[in-house]
């Protein structure tokens, strides 16, 4: 089994693009097949443009760092704002997972707002995340509830425990 800061990128496409199976083992001792991969390449930093790579052409994005960050702003996206929508959107399907779990019912009105904070703290840099859940269809109790087991589900919230800060915050009826 592979470990994480051994794996190349050759020997993971390596492996699927040749059919064979292929596990992985993560840092944090994480092992399992690969389900999905998805590939993005950056050329140009925060300036640049991101685009991806994996035969979907799906993503073609021009970046901008922001002005809070000293760049000069624009109409790019950045980094944040890829990684806020992405976990928003991941932790809205954990929650429908969740929501069955629990035998509870997520309406299709629910929302998530995911918002990712640049943190500086004595020259280190990192990152904070928010999340906050909003249905007028359910109560905040329950939503909180649910919110509460995605994140043990939540493949962005497993990836990013014990590294950042998450406050789940829930809105409901």
């Amino acid at each position: 089994m592979l470990r994480g800061s051994s794996i190349s990128v050759r020997s993971v496409r390596g492996a699927l693009n040749n059919g064979s199976p292929f596990s992985l083992q993560f840092n944090r001792g994480m092992a399992g097949r690969i389900l999905y991969t998805a590939e993005s390449t950056a050329v140009g930093g925060r300036n640049g443009t991101a685009k991806s790579t994996d035969g979907t052409d799906a993503l073609d994005l021009k970046l901008s760092m922001p002005k809070a960050l000293g760049g000069p702003g624009g109409e790019g996206t950045n980094p944040e704002q890829l990684f806020s929508a992405g976990y928003a959107a991941c932790f809205l399907g954990a929650m429908g997972a969740a929501a069955k779990k629990l035998k509870k019912s997520l309406p299709e009105s629910t929302a998530v707002r995911g918002t990712v904070h640049f943190i500086s703290d004595n020259g280190k840099l990192g990152l904070g995340v928010g999340l906050h859940a909003h249905s007028p269809d359910i109560s905040t109790a329950d939503l909180q509830k649910i919110m509460e087991e995605a994140h043990q589900i939540c493949p962005y919230s497993n990836a990013t425990r014990g590294n950042i800060n998450v406050d789940l915050s829930a809105e409901g009826a």
